[in-house]
């Protein structure tokens, strides 16, 4: 269920001193949500001898976010340099810092492997000749290509650009192994979103088949296996959730047997991120106009540059508005921003209590890949981010932009060639 009646009951009775206080837009948190959720993954995985999440920081890359993962225990899943930045400033060590990175240039392993480094989880073979050093520990993503199917979001994966083949599954840790590398991972991340708990299951299965291939090949023991993120949320109403009990419950089973048969078993490493905030934001927007041409569209003061799921994957994120929740009319429309494209719809055609100018909308499910998505098109100014903290405090953890952070990048001193 979107946003989740225990968020709806803690800022309800709030909101309306929270847009006088802020303004509108923004994106808004709730930490006891978050808490709760990690604390349940934690719970659902306790049968594994070996387990860490990694939270994926490109969902929600914010330092008071990283900081309540960092208190669950959870370490980092990182793209790129400032990710990796955040990460450590969060808390993060060497051993709870993964960098899955493609198309990775020489600079930034440099700085992967600085302070202590992290752990290298490569996409491809070409870039062990990229490293400014030989790590101890070294992982590869793997791409089963045609021996699964993926989803809408990563896509099939023999059209997908991450990971080695399967047919380079040897190669690359033999050749790692004669570089120097002491340990190693296998990692891999096929859908994304996703709500069975039975895909993971089978990307569980299918890693621990590789390990047991690679230890009699090459007699390399697989320290970990990453079975990825991709846990998936549900943004509609009538959408069941994961079950996260028994993902926890048939991997956990899964790494017994290959214990029992194989005198060992590897870690399980996990990097969820939507998972873990997805519900957990929502994005507060106020009605600016109302025009009545062939539809009925509503503007709203933010835009898909603070929410581009709907535009570029044909989201659904649920709409509530505020203090209509026994509204007994309802209309049909089109809730709009003010980019100059014509997907700059918050959602289409959907049945809404009426809607005036001044009227407070709550945008569900934008904890992930919502203000992270932003960008800055049109010259429009990313919002703020706030935090509904444990003790019912509101928190800014991220001030909007401003005119001067747009044109920040214009003042430079001239060169030419």
């Amino acid at each position: 269920m979107p946003m989740s009646a225990e968020f709806k009951a803690r800022l309800d009775p709030i909101l309306p001193k929270i847009c006088g206080h802020f303004g509108t837009p923004f994106h808004i948190y709730d930490e006891i949500g978050i808490r709760d959720t990690g604390e349940k993954l934690l719970s659902a995985f306790a049968g594994v001898h070996r387990f860490q999440e990694f939270f994926a920081v490109k969902a929600l890359p914010n330092p008071r976010i990283l900081k309540i993962m960092h208190d669950l225990g959870f370490g980092f899943d990182c793209s790129s340099v400032p990710e990796l930045i955040l990460s450590r400033q969060a808390g993060g060590t060497p051993d709870r810092i993964m960098f899955t990175s493609n198309n990775t240039s020489a600079d930034e392993f440099t700085v992967a492997f600085s302070k202590g480094g992290c752990i290298i989880n490569l996409d491809d073979i070409s870039l062990l000749d990229r490293l400014p050093d030989i790590p101890e520990t070294l992982s590869f993503r793997y791409n089963p290509g045609e021996r699964r199917a993926g989803n809408n979001i990563i896509g099939n994966p023999m059209e997908a650009k991450f990971g080695i083949s399967h047919e380079q599954r040897f190669a690359a840790y033999k050749t790692a192994r004669e570089k120097g590398v002491k340990h190693f991972g296998l990692h891999a991340m096929i859908v994304s979103n996703e709500r069975d708990y039975c895909s993971m299951v089978h990307t569980t299965t299918m890693l621990l088949e590789i390990v047991a291939e690679l230890k009699a090949g090459l007699g390399i023991q697989m320290a970990f296996i990453n079975i990825g993120g991709g846990l998936g949320i549900p943004y509609q109403p009538e959408q069941e959730a994961l079950n996260i009990e028994a993902l926890g419950d048939a991997v956990s089973k899964l790494l017994d047997e290959f214990q029992e048969k194989y005198g060992y078993a590897p870690a399980l490493y996990l990097e969820s991120g939507r998972y873990m905030t997805g519900s957990h934001g929502v994005l507060i927007t106020k009605v600016l106009t109302r025009k009545e041409t062939y539809r009925t569209y509503v503007g709203v003061d933010a835009s898909m540059s603070s929410l581009m799921r709907p535009a570029m994957y044909d989201a659904y994120h649920h709409i509530d508005v505020y203090g209509k929740d026994d509204a007994d009319f309802f209309e049909k429309v089109d809730v709009v921003g003010s980019l100059c494209e014509n997907n700059d719809k918050f959602a289409v055609q959907r049945l809404l209590p009426r809607l005036d100018v001044g009227d407070t909308l709550i945008i569900h499910d934008t904890g992930a890949h919502g203000h992270a998505m932003g960008f800055n098109y049109n010259g429009r100014l990313r919002p703020k981010e706030l935090l509904l903290c444990a003790d019912g405090s509101v928190e800014l953890i991220r001030r909007e932009e401003t005119l001067v952070d747009y044109f920040a990048t214009l003042d430079f001193v001239p060169k030419s060639l």
